[in-house]
């Protein structure tokens, strides 16, 4: 299974300990899924300057194909943080860097290399929405990650768009996110899924209610857990869906558990996924 990540890519500065890590939702789940023995590559916009170069020094080491990445003058995307008793928390960010000024239509100037890929994810932080519309038709599994600071109305009306959406509802009550789930299966959505930080994580079908406690674990970084549970997820759930006589309830399940398992493994590496570099 070939999976892609488009859109964002960062360093996330641990300026406590001055050193960057690379990152970004975008090309994380690309690692990941890397990691999880999918074939990935990773589509997104570099900066000019020493981190983009990290960054995508990092990815070749790792195989995640970058070709059809862009370059533009400026700073990279960067997130400032630091950790307190195993939890990242951010102080900052430039919002992506040159991101922000370039256009990503340019991923469709070769629609033969997007359409060799399984699944396409990408993220509220990936200057995307713009391009969903075009892009879904293109590849047979779209995920879209929401993160925690979506817009609800905006959100579901992307749903549309999107084939597998994802939400951080750590600070949602149980009935708030259940409603958002339903709501985003209802405006186009095959499967919503909201993860709630230390309680049960929730999947709608449209028909069925599925949950997975998260795995316990004294984290080192928290930092990519959510981009690691959604990759066990994809990875697992994709692949399984183009296997014969696999019943969808038992997939599901087993999706979400891998999907548990694999988080908190990332949890026990500082970063994302590590390669961090002194400055």
């Amino acid at each position: 299974m070939k999976i892609i990540g488009i859109g964002d890519n960062v360093v996330d500065d641990y300026a406590h300990i001055r050193t960057m890590f690379p990152g970004g939702n975008a090309l994380n789940v690309s690692v990941y899924a890397s990691k999880l023995g999918c074939e990935s590559a990773y589509l997104g916009v570099y900066g000019s300057d020493a981190a983009a170069e990290h960054v995508q020094r990092t990815i070749a080491e790792l195989g995640v194909d970058g070709s059809h990445c862009r370059r533009a003058d400026g700073e990279n995307g960067r997130a400032i943080l630091t950790i307190e008793d195993g939890e990242r928390v951010f102080v900052s960010s430039n919002e992506g860097g040159v991101s922000k000024t370039v256009s990503m239509e340019f991923i469709f100037d070769d629609i033969e290399y997007l359409q060799s890929f399984s699944v396409a994810h990408t993220s509220a932080y990936s200057y995307m929405d713009d391009q969903l519309a075009r892009l879904q038709p293109l590849i047979p599994t779209v995920s879209y990650d929401f993160s925690d600071d979506f817009d609800a109305e905006h959100a579901l009306s992307l749903c549309r768009y999107v084939d597998i959406a994802f939400f951080s509802c750590a600070e949602w009550t149980e009935q708030a996110t259940i409603d958002l789930l339903q709501e985003s299966v209802s405006r186009g959505c095959t499967l919503a899924v909201a993860t709630r930080g230390p309680l049960e994580a929730i999947l709608f079908d449209g028909q069925s209610w599925f949950r997975q406690a998260p795995q316990t674990v004294t984290p080192t970084d928290t930092l990519g857990a959510g981009d690691a549970f959604i990759s066990g997820f994809l990875a697992s759930y994709v692949s399984g869906k183009a296997e014969s006589g696999v019943r969808p309830t038992s997939l599901i399940e087993d999706s979400l558990a891998k999907a548990a398992l694999f988080a908190a493994e990332i949890c026990r590496v500082q970063g994302a996924f590590g390669h961090g570099l002194q400055y």
